[in-house]
């Protein structure tokens, strides 16, 4: 029989015994890993040597000039003042981040997984209340100088005060940042974090020198050669026409697994064109080597030139296993008129995608019925599930059935360009939301006609805008067409200054943050914001919300659908097509891997054939 003195410190041993278990299991959780997973565990182990997409045994050499539209006038790419004129190569997801690197590298086989890169490991608990980076200490910049804790706290500090958005924004979720033990720095999230963030930082945030920058000046527009870490320096430059860089032969990372068969040219530069046709005629003489395609028609007949037929220019196309993404007409529901939800899914109704195909695009696209098309996380084909239900609640009302049901479809047409079917069914929807056709015009319930302006930039996005004008035309609505330079197109989307504009919406098989700015109430006021459509609605905020929080592949995956049914339910865009492939013409020198991954092409790990 135990004293009660006996029984309080058995009570008390068992009390320990359990803390210093939970303790253990929280070392153990929060041990050193070489790659984080926003939902999952990372695909490669820690002892992997390099992505499967690279060629790791590539002989490095030689040179590629990509050609761009545009000009630039600036060598920062992270401030505020000409931050859709900076030069290309400097931080780019495309060409690759040549200067400047994130903390990991992003593996583009897999939905959404970080490898190290400058931080050689990391820590992260499974609530992710907070992550530390633990910086390789062989990680140096371009000048021989090692990169320090003190450089990511600098960086991330400078970025909040004078950097552009998203930049600005990534401490926004931090309570604290602290450097800890000889070289790593530890971020402790508060609640306006979700579990997005620590892969947001860790890949999407650039890492400045501190010895290098001067604070006071860095916000100014400047075409001084920066340091960075990355493969490659700045070497010359033509402002507005061309940038040269070149590869750095003491790059610190060569032979790290996540940049193994990456960065293979001796020297990239990227020229500039004011009109695409002026850079389409310089690939064809070979003062470009590649060139992307996103024209079927193009691609179909305009590629007869010499070098083709000679077998210097070669077509090449993959595809990718990534969704759809969303291409079409948004409406700016900040205006009065589009605030109406019937009235704009009458005006999505009209439009004959068949007419259009046909006569424009060789038959060549697929019409878009959901954001997420051609991946499990979209919601054609899908009946809304529990979880999905659980999570809308009472906004359920708010989807239309055949959507909630996975059944919905826009209607497929004649191809006539005025389908009496359709138009009868767009008529319906019309009535529904107070108006009528009287005289010839589409009138509201005061006799007030409808009519509004589509804003295009170029001649492709004119020629989508008349086909529409044409269709809805035959039911009395008047649309005007203005096409405007690339300086008023920038500036007038930048402040929502349109009644229609016609965008894209990319769509990866890990969104986040990113349907923040493209949908969110917090952004549809925000200058600058992707939020076209101006949608200010809690439901929506509410969907993105369980997105981003989502703990398991099951948990995110129905977020995503119903996020896609709420905004396909809402007939924000007008849908209209997309490719089932990627288009690249390129120089027969210029050669690539076997495989392909997930998000397909991937340019920086590309090589020139010439290389000894």
């Amino acid at each position: 029989m135990l004293t009660s003195r006996e029984s309080c410190v058995r009570l008390i041993l068992i009390a320990l015994a359990a803390c210093t278990i939970g303790l253990s299991a929280t070392l153990v959780e929060a041990a050193p890993v070489h790659a984080i997973a926003m939902h999952g565990e990372p695909a490669l182990p820690a002892d992997y040597t390099h992505f499967p997409y690279v060629n790791p045994a590539v002989k490095k050499g030689g040179r590629i000039a990509y050609g761009v539209v545009g000009t630039f006038d600036n060598l920062n790419p992270f401030i505020l003042k000409s931050m859709r004129t900076t030069a290309r190569g400097m931080w780019d997801p495309e060409f690759g981040n040549l200067v400047y690197e994130p903390l990991m590298q992003r593996s583009r086989d897999e939905a959404f997984t970080m490898y190290g890169l400058l931080a050689e490991t990391v820590v992260m608990d499974d609530d992710r209340t907070f992550i530390q980076f633990n910086l390789n200490p062989r990680a140096r910049w371009a000048d021989g100088e090692k990169v320090t804790a003190e450089d990511v706290i600098f960086s991330f500090e400078l970025l909040r005060d004078k950097g552009r958005t998203p930049f600005n924004r990534r401490l926004d979720g931090v309570a604290k940042m602290e450097k800890v033990g000889e070289n790593s720095v530890r971020f402790t999230f508060n609640d306006k974090a979700d579990r997005e963030t620590p892969l947001l930082i860790a890949g999407y945030s650039p890492i400045l020198p501190k010895h290098a920058i001067d604070v006071e000046t860095f916000d100014r527009t400047s075409l001084s050669f920066p340091l960075g870490s990355g493969p490659y320096k700045v070497k010359a430059i033509r402002p507005g026409e061309r940038i040269v860089y070149e590869r750095n032969p003491d790059y610190w990372a060569r032979d790290l697994p996540s940049k193994v068969g990456f960065d293979n040219y001796d020297e990239i530069s990227v020229e500039y064109f004011l009109q695409d046709n002026s850079l389409f005629e310089a690939f064809k003489k070979g003062e470009i080597d590649l060139y992307q395609e996103g024209s079927p028609t193009k691609w179909v007949r305009n590629y007869d030139f010499p070098a083709i037929a000679s077998g210097d220019i070669v077509k090449d196309a993959v595809s990718p296993k990534t969704p759809s993404g969303m291409f079409g007409f948004v409406f700016n529901t900040r205006r009065p008129v589009f605030q109406n939800r019937e009235l704009r899914k009458a005006l999505t109704l009209v439009f004959d995608f068949e007419w259009v195909n046909r006569s424009l695009f060789e038959n060549a696209y697929k019409r878009t019925q959901s954001f997420w098309q051609n991946s499990e996380l979209s919601s054609m084909g899908v009946p809304a599930d529990a979880r999905e239900r659980a999570v809308a609640g009472a906004a359920l009302e708010r989807i239309e059935p055949d959507i909630l049901a996975g059944t919905h479809r826009l209607p497929t047409t004649d191809g006539s360009g005025r389908d009496r079917k359709v138009l009868r069914l767009a008529m319906d929807s019309f009535i529904k939301a107070g108006y009528t056709i009287k005289g010839g015009q589409m009138i509201d319930a005061n006799g007030k006609p409808l009519a509004f302006e589509i804003m295009t930039q170029n001649a492709d996005q004119e020629k989508l805008a008349l086909a529409y004008q044409r269709f809805l035309a035959a039911l009395g609505v008047k649309v005007g067409i203005r096409t405007v330079d690339d300086s008023q197109y920038q500036s007038r989307s930048q402040t929502f200054d349109y009644d229609v504009i016609i965008k894209s919406f990319p769509s990866s098989l890990s969104p986040g943050r990113d349907q923040i700015s493209y949908w969110s109430s917090t952004m549809s006021d925000f200058p600058g914001s992707s939020n076209f459509a101006g949608v200010a609605d809690l439901d929506v905020d509410r969907f993105i919300d369980a997105m981003l929080n989502a703990r398991s592949a099951e948990d995110f995956r129905s977020a995503v659908r119903l996020h896609d049914r709420m905004l396909l339910s809402g007939y924000y865009v007008v849908p209209l097509y997309h490719l089932g492939e990627q288009w690249v013409a390129h120089s027969k020198r210029i050669q690539r891997p076997e495989k392909t991954p997930l998000y397909g092409f991937q340019f920086p790990a590309w090589w020139d054939a010439r290389a000894q």
